[in-house]
């Protein structure tokens, strides 16, 4: 990703701001808003090229053998893009391993698929959650988030999920699973003779 002069000059202000916080001016606001705006719209398309090149490389390896040598240059460019080889890609390879470049992409795979799915596992037994989608930039003084109204006393907030007028607040657990009742003990065998 690459920033313009202008771009530069904001995101510098704005790290500025952030490591020493002084009010803002409009402009300012503005200014960090369109940044944000851009970096937002980048990285959206930089996804819909991610989701092109994978689609344009599915059409190919489901083509082979008689796509073999576009499927290997997709995938030598999904690799370098940060891609992870699927075990669909590994069987292809198999299939193409006797050429010096499906062998040699072949072994380049196997490396990253193994180091992929060490990550992962690693991952899982550290509890480590993925990381969330990156949120809007609403936090500066003046931003949009200072037009919004404040919570009266009487609306509870959910964390992540404003609740809306005439919405039903999210019921309790003790709401939806009532407490167990013990059974009754059965009657004792013991009878008063009458």
């Amino acid at each position: 990703m690459a920033f313009s002069a202008d771009e530069l000059r904001v995101l510098r202000r704005a790290l500025a701001i952030a490591l020493h916080p002084m009010p803002l001016s409009d402009e300012d606001v503005q200014d960090c808003l369109r940044l944000a705006g851009s970096v937002d719209e980048a990285v959206g398309e930089a996804g819909r090229l991610r989701a092109f090149l994978l689609a344009d490389l599915a059409r190919y390896r489901d083509a082979l053998p008689g796509s073999a040598t576009g499927y290997l240059e997709l995938l030598q460019d999904a690799l370098a893009a940060g891609y992870d080889p699927r075990p669909d890609d590994l069987a292809a390879l198999r299939a193409l391993r006797g050429g010096p470049l499906a062998a040699a992409l072949l072994e380049r795979c196997q490396v990253l698929a193994e180091r992929s799915v060490r990550a992962r596992l690693a991952g899982r037994s550290a509890g480590a959650a993925a990381p969330g989608p990156r949120s809007r930039l609403l936090a500066l003084p003046g931003g949009r988030a200072a037009g919004r109204e404040p919570e009266g006393p009487g609306t509870p907030a959910t964390p992540g999920k404003p609740q809306k007028p005439g919405e039903r607040p999210m019921p309790k657990p003790s709401e939806v699973f009532p407490p167990r009742r013990r059974p009754a003990p059965p009657p004792s065998e013991e009878r008063a003779a009458g």
